[in-house]
């Protein structure tokens, strides 16, 4: 059986204020349905069967749409509390009874990626560290101005990606992290930080599609994507 994946469902979404003022972010809606859907079919459509939700915001909400869907047989959604106010690292904290196994996943609520989840698991119990943390080179918000050495403009390249790595989510994590998070850990943060400190966290490069939903431009975008066909991220029929 797959790992057990945690999402984190919690956040206020405040950049998303003209959708989060009276619903969580989880729940803003791409093609209809919530942006957290899309995630969780992103994991069942590769063969994982439970998943916890990690709620905070509005967690009542989420509770409600987890309850009401209608899941495929076998897969299970369940809905923890975790505090309307925890950092990230303190949910997974405060999930870890629920957390059976001696590996399990997490991710994000907001992002979508047609990432190989096969591949990501092979390649975490293919190495020692306790962690593995997907990156991604995200696409730049803006265009960009190639010069030559004297200041002379070669040529425009309409939002290229980064060359830079950043935390895509999609983690894989073994249970003994849990104990080097505190109730009130970011993840990204100090609980990521240790990790690295102690040589613990390895990185998984996705090199395919990738976006989160953090504004009202991401949330018009990946809505525009749906209404076209060209999901990259719908890995389901």
């Amino acid at each position: 059986m797959k790992p057990t994946v945690a999402i984190l469902c919690g956040g206020r979404g405040t950049r998303l204020q003209e959708r989060t003022q009276s619903i969580p972010k989880a729940l803003v809606e791409i093609g209809g349905r919530p942006i957290v859907w899309h995630v969780l079919q992103i994991y069942i459509a590769q063969g994982f069967e439970r998943f916890l939700l990690l709620t905070g915001y509005r967690g009542e909400q989420i509770e409600a749409f987890a309850a009401a869907e209608r899941w495929p047989e076998r897969v299970e959604v369940r809905c923890v509390a975790t505090g309307a106010d925890t950092p990230t690292g303190g949910r997974l904290r405060r999930a870890a009874p629920e957390l059976s196994g001696s590996t399990f996943c997490a991710t994000y609520a907001d992002g979508v990626a047609d990432i190989d989840l096969a591949a990501l698991l092979a390649y975490h119990s293919g190495h020692r560290a306790a962690a593995t943390m997907t990156v991604v080179r995200p696409r730049l918000q803006f265009g960009i101005a190639e010069l030559n050495g004297d200041g002379v403009v070669r040529r425009f390249v309409e939002k290229p990606r980064s060359e830079h790595w950043v935390n895509g989510g999609f983690f894989c994590f073994e249970r003994a992290v849990l104990d080097s998070i505190g109730p009130d850990s970011v993840l990204e943060r100090d609980s990521l930080e240790r990790l690295v400190a102690a040589g613990d966290l390895m990185a998984y490069r996705h090199e395919g599609f990738w976006d989160c939903l953090d504004t009202y431009k991401d949330a018009i975008e990946l809505n525009d994507l749906w209404s076209a066909g060209s999901a990259p991220w719908k890995l389901w029929d």
